[in-house]
């Protein structure tokens, strides 16, 4: 199938052109046009992403962006803007969860593109999205063998971190989703964010965060202090991260300290403790499911944070069974790439979506 997709849900733009064949659990994906362009440096002023300024660069980039990807995968420009690319089977687009300013842009793009080539439209859950983002890896440039000849088994556990959403999802199947456990309030990444801006770093501040909190490891071995792990015994798969956001304003306020080794001991401290509800909520929930579990996925902006990834390999030496995926590094933030791969997914799983319809943004859209 060839798939023109399209990914709006919040402050990256992204057209990509896919070619994807065989079986869902090792398909072949081929890339054929690819561009994204981020809104990071428009909404840093702001500390966050800002809906409407974020939906009127969308409807600004589009056109941009479907012409360099249509020009990246050979299609021959003519008075025509927008020519079809040959063979083309149908154009994804994200409906949700996201901004609903921003979905908007990108399904309204989508609808009249549709409408232009005479191709279904098809609404992806960007969660899936993430999930799926594993099935894509990249053999020129990977070492890991285990990633380009093993076949993707299921069922699988996906732990889903990003700016907007945690989450640990049983992937029972294809097209098939229970939610096991979510977060009561802030996702991880937003998190991260907003302790980073606390510590005088600028948005987005997770991956500073980060960096600092790498360079106290390399100075000290231990610190003397500790944050709390949220809800780390509650009972449950719930996550909570507000809790551990105000332990840092309240450590912050106590310390009366600004120097350069205080900020990097207390991004240490958040991220430990984050990592760690992390890391044990996916413990938790892989002992609970026991050897019904064949592989954990983690995705998401999160999991480029290598603190997750370490964390999480040590505590899979006590499931030697189980398969390990994350995504090509390039496909751990929002792409176009991961919703054309979905896009595929959904349609293999349901052909009727390639009947169309009405699509509608749904910022708070569950698994479809």
């Amino acid at each position: 199938m060839k798939i023109l997709s399209i990914e709006t849900s919040c402050d990256e733009t992204a057209v990509t052109l896919l070619e994807i064949d065989g079986p869902l659990d090792k398909p072949d994906i081929k890339v054929l046009g690819n561009t994204l362009l981020s809104q990071v440096a428009l909404h840093e002023q702001y500390g966050g992403v800002y809906p409407t300024l974020a939906k009127r660069e969308h409807i600004k980039n589009l056109p941009v962006l479907l012409e360099k990807t249509l020009h990246e995968a050979g299609c021959v420009m003519t008075n025509d803007q927008y020519p079809i690319p040959k063979e083309l089977d149908f154009i994804a687009v994200t409906a949700g969860p996201g901004l609903e300013p921003a979905l908007w842009a990108g399904i309204t793009f989508a609808a009249e593109l549709g409408k232009r080539w005479d191709k279904p439209v098809v609404p992806v859950n960007h969660m899936e999205g993430h999930i799926w983002s594993v099935l894509y890896t990249e053999p020129k440039i990977s070492n890991d063998e285990f990633l380009i000849s093993k076949k993707l088994e299921l069922p699988a556990l996906a732990l889903l971190v990003s700016g907007g959403h945690t989450e640990l999802v049983l992937v029972k199947d294809f097209g098939h989703y229970q939610i096991l456990g979510r977060t009561l309030d802030d996702a991880v990444g937003e998190a991260f964010d907003k302790a980073a801006r606390m510590l005088g770093l600028s948005y987005p501040g997770g991956p500073k965060l980060s960096k600092l909190a790498s360079i106290s490891r390399g100075k000290k071995g231990s610190l003397d202090f500790k944050l709390p792990s949220p809800m780390l015994h509650s009972g449950d798969l719930n996550f909570s991260f507000s809790g551990l956001k105000t332990a840092v304003l309240y450590k912050l306020r106590d310390a009366k300290r600004d120097d350069e080794e205080f900020k990097e001991d207390m991004a240490r401290a958040f991220e430990d403790a984050a990592v760690a509800a992390l890391a044990g909520k996916t413990r938790t929930a892989l002992e609970n499911l026991g050897d019904e579990i064949k592989t954990l996925i983690v995705a998401g902006g999160v999991s480029a944070n290598t603190r997750l990834i370490s964390e999480l390999g040590k505590m899979l030496r006590s499931f030697p069974a189980l398969a390990f995926r994350t995504p090509a590094r390039m496909l751990t933030t929002d792409n176009a790439v991961m919703i054309g791969i979905a896009a595929y997914v959904s349609v293999v799983k349901r052909p009727e979506l390639l009947k169309g319809g009405e699509i509608s943004a749904e910022g708070n859209l569950t698994y479809l």
